[in-house]
């Protein structure tokens, strides 16, 4: 892996500037998706924990819907202990992508 120390645990989180923005913009068309990221925006600090996150989704849905979130480069996901924190990759979508986030939060 070219000189980068992983454990299982840690994700491949992509450069928000190489994400398609069609990739962007499809994981933000799903309901669940885009509920996410606003509990992540508004929720009172950035980072929650995963269990926290989607409130009363099955285990494998809410995984299955921050991998796509994950992948489309709109959150981070890291081990804490036990659980992951989730936050929203505010800064780099901004500057990726300005003003995409500030519209679809508060379009």
């Amino acid at each position: 892996m070219h000189g980068v120390t992983t454990t299982s645990r840690e994700l491949p989180h992509p450069d928000v500037a190489d994400v398609p923005m069609t990739q962007v913009l499809a994981a933000l068309a799903d309901p669940v998706r885009l509920a996410i990221v606003r509990e992540l925006a508004d929720g009172p600090l950035d980072e929650l924990s995963c269990q926290q996150v989607g409130g009363e989704l099955a285990k494998s849905t809410r995984s299955h819907h921050l991998r796509a979130l994950r992948e489309a480069g709109l959150i981070r996901s890291v081990p804490d202990g036990r659980n992951r924190l989730v936050s929203l990759r505010r800064d780099e979508l901004e500057r990726a992508h300005p003003g995409l986030l500030r519209a679809v939060l508060h379009g």
